[in-house]
């Protein structure tokens, strides 16, 4: 009876081992399959970059043609202002996504720690501003600028991106603060830190993972935007990589080379902000959703 127990009970795991290998077969070949999709796209841009001319279409599936050139990317670096849009771009985003992080940062602490009349329903209220969509935004956001004179400044840009992104940046910053132990703070406060040290010193610290979202949630909000900047933005020497872009196309004709040389050259500076702060983004958006109230 042992031994037909020993066999039976080795049948078993070796069916189970046997289960367990192929379902990481089958994730592998899923996930094998998702990242070829992902790429391939960005490979197809690659193929255009290095095409001589504008020849967006081709019959060859080749992504390095035989005939592969740098001539868009020197004509798009050289003969083109992009590096004064690439510039201009990250100056507006920057600012804008080290302005949302200061008043998300301070905010949310403020709506995790203290307790006051109103605080949940104003919550829910910053919540709801994020159900309007972003078109609609535009039109009142261009007649403030207009009053206050911030039309074709970067002032009124970066005010108007932070308006857009700082209340999800509350949501995001107050579901972190919530996980952080207040007898941290209670701890400092008997030592004689006053609650900006404290915010300082000790909170901000602990909530990296938190800010490092916060921080390119702003960033990519501000990046890729077209429309906003569009109606504010007029002068050609003030314009962002999205309008820049813009004017490679014209009513007849369209570089596409440029174009494609142009996207990746304005992937490097995102690829290489993602993959600096990767070691942040799981637990920056997992430990945020735990604890709240």
């Amino acid at each position: 009876m042992a031994t037909h127990g020993g066999i039976l009970q080795r049948v078993l795991l070796a069916r189970v081992n046997g289960e367990n290998l192929w379902f990481r077969i089958l994730v592998n070949l899923i996930l094998i399959v998702a990242c070829v999709a992902a790429v391939y796209p960005a490979l197809r841009i690659l193929s255009v970059s290095l095409r001589p001319g504008d020849r967006l279409l081709s019959t060859s599936l080749a992504i390095i043609p035989k005939d592969a050139s740098l001539g868009n990317f020197r004509a798009v670096i050289f003969e083109k202002d992009f590096l004064l849009w690439l510039w201009n771009s990250l100056l507006v985003t920057i600012s804008t996504a080290v302005t949302g992080l200061i008043i998300a940062a301070t905010s949310a602490y403020a709506f995790s720690r203290w307790r006051f009349r109103g605080r949940n329903a104003f919550l829910v209220f910053l919540l709801a501003t994020q159900m309007i969509p972003a078109a609609m935004m535009i039109v009142p956001l261009y007649i403030i600028a207009a009053r206050l004179g911030l039309i074709n400044t970067y002032r009124g840009l970066v005010i108007s991106y932070s308006v857009s992104s700082v209340p999800f940046s509350i949501w995001i910053m107050k579901g972190y603060y919530d996980t952080i132990p207040g007898s941290l703070e209670e701890a400092a406060t008997i030592d004689g830190a006053s609650r900006m040290y404290t915010l300082w010193r000790i909170i901000i610290p602990l909530a990296a993972p938190a800010l490092a979202v916060v921080f390119l949630f702003n960033f990519m909000s501000s990046w890729n935007d077209f429309l906003l900047a569009r109606i504010m933005l007029q002068k050609p020497q003030m314009l962002t990589w999205p309008l820049g872009l813009q004017r490679l196309q014209d009513q007849f004709r369209t570089e596409w080379g440029a174009y494609a040389a142009a996207s990746l050259l304005l992937a490097v500076p995102v690829s290489a902000l993602f993959l600096y702060t990767s070691k942040w983004l799981i637990s920056g958006l997992t430990l945020g959703s735990v604890k709240g109230d």
